[in-house]
């Protein structure tokens, strides 16, 4: 027989609605869990970054699907047992595996106030898209471009260059594209980036369907950037066999070494050439927010489009990627989509066109925008250059330890905040893999690894704010003691 939904229920829940019966209960457990995350981020400090996850733990999530209510207290406790614990640590000081920003109080409390209000930016005309347009002036002010510049959030920088790909793809073959395919143009469409770029460049061509080979790869020079050189003979080569470049992928931090492209000359070759120029700058673009980086990010401001993420050196929690685009028009030409029920008006809730639906593909979109709002407006951008600046000067002090190390060498410039290095010793390469998993086992320091002319790297990436010199002395120590018994261990399989 059906239940009927008017009649008590046991589980806490109205009987007509998914709101609790008793709001006060729902009230204390909420300021328990919000105290809980609280005291963890107080007291990160005193917990590993990261380890296993124990079998008995993830034999727990194959559980069935619920069929039965179950006390939300008993679920947080689950949370605070089985999940917390295990997470891959990146908001604790010691993390310095991949480019994770540490998030804030301030961001948690503001994505709790996004939640509670479960807004769809979409569109409609609503405060909160307003919020996310008073973020993209800031970001037009921060990046100087001009006042019809149009912007997004979304989830990282992996969509955002996809966006920009599309957008450059229109900008080359006119809207018209959208309806005929690539196919119909009569010309290959080439793009190109350095060999140092993000794998998202590669995959963003795959998706929008141009093609992994329209991709040109172009050597980097001694220090990590792209050759300039190699990429006008590239350009000349593709364009006598008949191809369109169309697409100059400039990149603000490089993942492997923070190394950034020489983005005035590019924005030169890609003026004369008359092709798209857009930055992937993921991490590294922010670095606009401290003054003692901004001439080095100079030629970035001409670009005709910028992908980047609040959620890593702007310390705003996951997730919060941006993309900028200097031609707004070209940008919504790319991806409105008119359609019956989606009609806009000059008043009423359907007022307030163009919505953010028009600039990217999603029509179902969160409230990102508020939690980048609230860490500006709480921190201020002098403040968050501040932090930027100093997680660049550990990484200075880094390689400066690494420099009073015979054992330890130094594999890549320091240019930002990444540092590469390794153990010195017969076997490198396996001794120093096995280091980096002693490493994040250990829960004192979890770094990654890359590899660097043919060389596997310890690769350490300073972006937390919660980073501190104790914990560049704890890695350099840890990895000191960790080689030493890696080659005693070695000796005696040998011996």
């Amino acid at each position: 027989m059906k239940k009927d939904l008017r009649e008590p229920s046991p589980d806490g829940v109205e009987p007509d609605t998914l709101d609790p019966s008793d709001w006060q209960n729902l009230r204390a457990q909420g300021h328990q869990m919000l105290d809980d995350m609280l005291d963890y981020l107080e007291r990160i400090r005193e917990r590993p970054v990261w380890q296993p996850i124990p079998p008995d733990v993830r034999t727990l999530f194959q559980e069935p699907l619920p069929r039965q209510p179950a006390d939300i207290s008993d679920v947080h406790a689950s949370f605070m047992r089985d999940i917390l614990p295990y997470a891959v640590g990146n908001a604790h000081p010691g993390f310095m595996g991949w480019v994770h920003g540490g998030g804030t109080p301030v961001g948690m409390l503001a994505e709790m106030l996004a939640a509670g209000l479960n807004a769809n930016l979409g569109g409609r005309d609503q405060m909160p898209v307003e919020v996310e347009r008073q973020v993209l002036r800031w970001v037009r002010e921060l990046f100087d471009f001009p006042a019809d510049a149009s912007g997004l959030f979304v989830t990282g920088s992996s969509m955002a260059n996809m966006i920009a790909v599309l957008v450059a793809r229109t900008s080359a073959l006119g809207g018209g594209v959208r309806k005929a395919g690539v196919a119909s143009c009569g010309s290959r469409l080439t793009a190109y980036a350095s060999a140092a770029a993000h794998g998202c460049i590669a995959r963003a061509m795959d998706l929008s369907g141009l093609g992994t080979d329209a991709l040109r790869i172009i050597p980097v020079d001694a220090a990590f950037r792209m050759d300039v050189d190699a990429l006008e003979r590239t350009i000349a080569a593709d364009r006598s066999d008949g191809m369109m470049p169309f697409l100059v992928v400039g990149t603000a931090g490089t993942v492997d070494t923070g190394a950034i492209d020489n983005l005035s000359v590019l924005a030169d070759i890609a003026a004369k050439e008359q092709i798209w120029f857009h930055v992937d700058g993921a991490y590294g673009a922010l670095a606009m927010l401290a003054p003692d980086f901004v001439l080095r990010l100079q030629g970035m401001q001409r670009a005709d489009s910028i992908a980047f993420d609040f959620h890593k050196w702007g310390q705003v929690p996951y997730d919060a990627g941006f993309i900028l685009v200097r031609d707004g028009a070209i940008h919504l030409d790319t991806f409105s989509s008119p359609a019956a029920y989606m009609k806009r008006e000059s008043r009423g809730m359907a007022a307030g066109s163009p919505w953010p639906c028009d600039f990217g593909p999603d029509l179902s979109r969160g409230f990102r925008a508020l939690k980048a709002w609230f860490t500006i407006k709480v921190y201020g951008t002098e403040k968050l250059g501040e932090v930027i600046a100093h997680t660049c000067e550990l990484a200075r002090y880094m390689e400066q330890r690494i420099g009073q190390e015979a054992e330890l060498e130094l594999l890549a410039p320091v240019s930002l905040n990444v540092v590469c290095f390794r153990y010195r010793c017969a076997n490198a390469d396996q001794v120093n893999a096995d280091i980096v998993v002693a490493l994040q086992e250990s829960g004192i320091a979890a770094p990654s690894s890359t590899t660097i002319s043919g060389k596997f790297a310890i690769r350490a990436a300073i972006v937390n704010h919660r980073t501190r010199r104790e914990n560049i002395d704890a890695l350099i120590r840890t990895t000191l003691a960790l080689g030493k018994a890696r080659i005693g261990t070695l000796h005696k399989q040998t011996s």
